[in-house]
């Protein structure tokens, strides 16, 4: 508690210029309350691990009141976001880019990274001792997949390939679904599969490849990598963004930015019960980091316009 505290209070001090003079005011009066929607856990119900902590380390670093939100799911949270009944909203990529196209008014701030340098994750697509040697052969061989509500698994190959003209549609007869990622791992190990539709974690374009994701499951169920080639990669869904309206004052971005990309290492455990998935840090995020998302989401939202009709 009193590493956190002091950690707090370092990151305050990097802020800059005083709260407390009446100049810099105006926008923390317009505002009032500032508000940090967040949806919680699945099982968790409406509670926040450590949100007296979390609360008070965003309480500093803004200088005003703070309160968190606990939405019951990210629909709720893009309405009240999109209605300016919260400021600063977590969201998932997917979530993001659903918010983005519902209103045009809110922006990333930061993202996650994990220790390795990873900021999110593309679609691959693995064969086994080159059986598959591009796309235009995929419709002679076959083809597994994740559910097709898997977003690394099914949704973001399905997007990926749309996005770069390549249309196969959900039910292609030479696409499998399985009943799991591990499943659909399995076919391919014993021969039943040609290919995979798979994920891994990924750093920014044009740098190397991590090590990780769907290719090291196939390698610890007995698959040699030298077997392994990936035949294509999709483009990059980076990790889940922190978000603000873009209306907010740009004092108040600029605090939380500094704040936030600060927390990893002058505050860890803070940052811990901020993110619990990716240990690296936070670092700025731009719309466009989200392009990949935003054609999963039009891809679906097509999906769901055919099964309309």
């Amino acid at each position: 508690m009193k590493h956190a505290l002091k950690a707090s209070a370092a990151i305050l001090a990097l802020l800059g210029a005083s709260w407390l003079g009446p100049a810099r005011a105006d926008w923390r009066d317009d505002i009032g309350t500032f508000r940090i929607g967040i949806v919680a856990e699945p099982g968790a119900g409406n509670t926040v691990p450590g949100l007296a902590l979390l609360t008070d380390a965003y309480t500093k670093a803004l200088g005003m009141k703070v309160e968190f939100v606990v939405a019951r799911d990210y629909a709720a949270l893009i309405e009240a976001q999109a209605d300016a009944r919260i400021e600063y909203a977590v969201y998932s990529a997917t979530a993001y880019a659903t918010a983005s196209e519902r209103c045009g008014c809110i922006e990333p701030l930061v993202a996650p990274v994990d220790s390795d340098g990873g900021i999110g994750i593309r679609s691959v697509l693995l064969t086994r001792d080159g059986k598959v040697p591009g796309l235009a052969a995929m419709e002679a061989h076959s083809i597994v997949m994740a559910p097709s509500d898997s977003v690394g698994g099914s949704l973001l190959p399905l997007a990926g390939l749309a996005a770069e003209g390549v249309k196969v549609a959900e039910d292609a007869p030479f696409l499998t679904h399985a009943s799991s990622a591990a499943a659909a791992e399995a076919m391919l190990v014993d021969g039943e599969a040609d290919a995979l539709f798979g994920w891994m974690p990924s750093a920014a374009d044009g740098q190397p490849d991590i090590a990780g994701g769907t290719v090291a499951r196939l390698e610890a169920a007995g698959l040699s990598k030298t077997a392994l080639q990936v035949v294509w990669r999709s483009g990059l869904l980076r990790y889940r963004p922190h978000a603000v309206r873009s209306d907010l004052d740009p004092e108040a971005k600029r605090r939380l930015t500094v704040f936030l990309t600060n927390l990893g290492s002058m505050s860890p455990d803070i940052y811990d019960l901020l993110e619990t998935k990716h240990s690296g840090g936070f670092t700025v995020a731009r719309p466009q980091d989200y392009a990949m998302a935003a054609a999963v989401v039009r891809w679906v939202s097509g999906i769901a316009t055919i099964n309309d009709r």
